[in-house]
């Protein structure tokens, strides 16, 4: 059993007008095997939570805390979170070309386990898991996300979450962009995953479609930096139904008010 505990966390960007503190307070318990859903409306800093917790040069923690088994992954690289067992699907993942996909990964998984995967199982491993995902083969030897869809991109965040075993997946707006087919795809890769792991996964989230499929068991508001509401998977349903606008400063809108 692993816990990945984050204690009064603060967190702030710099931007064209100066310093500006985005996380709040954030306070949040995810154990092994639990799924916790993250929604709130945009700008609230859901997806600054994610990027901070990989440690993306970005973002500068003021103070607080965020320890995975007792360590404290923020005095880490990102390299060594990744080591200790954390893993973030981006939202928009980075092309790198040059760098073939197959070697990005087997790169990754010998940097994680300490030690290089043998070559016969790995390429079998590889296979299997393209093949689940409705991967074309040649994508394993194409550069990283260079001239990949929306969709395909996705698959491939799933296809790495597959193969390096987390602890603990955050999961940022994994589902923007996708198709009701590609959706289903890479929802039941990430639910395999889990299945195989026991990983605890943080789903950042705007919408409830994804939901259908990665059944949460914990579902958290994240509005002005910090959580200000958690309940259960029918707290989604409420969240479709009347949208964010409760919890939005006085005077603001949200998405869902304007669609």
């Amino acid at each position: 059993m692993s816990t990945l505990e984050i204690k009064d966390l603060y967190a702030s960007v710099e931007t064209k007008e100066g310093r500006k503190q985005i996380l709040k307070g954030v306070n949040l318990t995810v154990n092994s095997g639990e799924t916790h859903a993250i929604m709130g409306p945009n700008g609230s800093g859901k997806s600054t939570l994610a990027y901070t917790l990989a440690g993306h040069p970005k973002y500068e923690v003021d103070s607080g805390q965020a320890l995975l088994d007792g360590q404290d992954i923020l005095t880490m690289t990102p390299d060594e979170r990744a080591k200790a067992g954390l893993f973030l699907a981006m939202q928009y993942p980075v092309e790198v070309p040059g760098v073939s996909m197959t070697n990005f990964l087997r790169t990754a998984k010998t940097e994680v386990d300490g030690e290089a995967p043998q070559i016969r199982q790995w390429v079998k491993d590889l296979s299997e898991a393209m093949t689940r995902l409705k991967m074309d083969p040649k994508f394993a030897q194409r550069s990283v996300n260079e001239g990949f869809s929306g969709g395909e991109k996705k698959r491939a965040e799933v296809l790495q979450l597959e193969l390096l075993k987390p602890k603990f997946a955050v999961l940022d707006e994994t589902d923007s962009g996708l198709d009701v087919d590609a959706l289903r795809i890479v929802s039941e890769g990430v639910n395999r995953a889990k299945d195989n792991t026991g990983m605890g996964i943080l789903m950042v989230t705007h919408y409830t479609r994804i939901l259908k499929y990665i059944k949460p068991d914990i579902v958290h508001v994240f509005a002005d930096g910090h959580f200000v509401r958690t309940g259960g998977p029918e707290l989604a349903d409420e969240l479709e139904e009347h949208g964010y606008d409760q919890y939005l400063p006085q005077g603001a809108e949200s998405e869902s008010a304007l669609a």
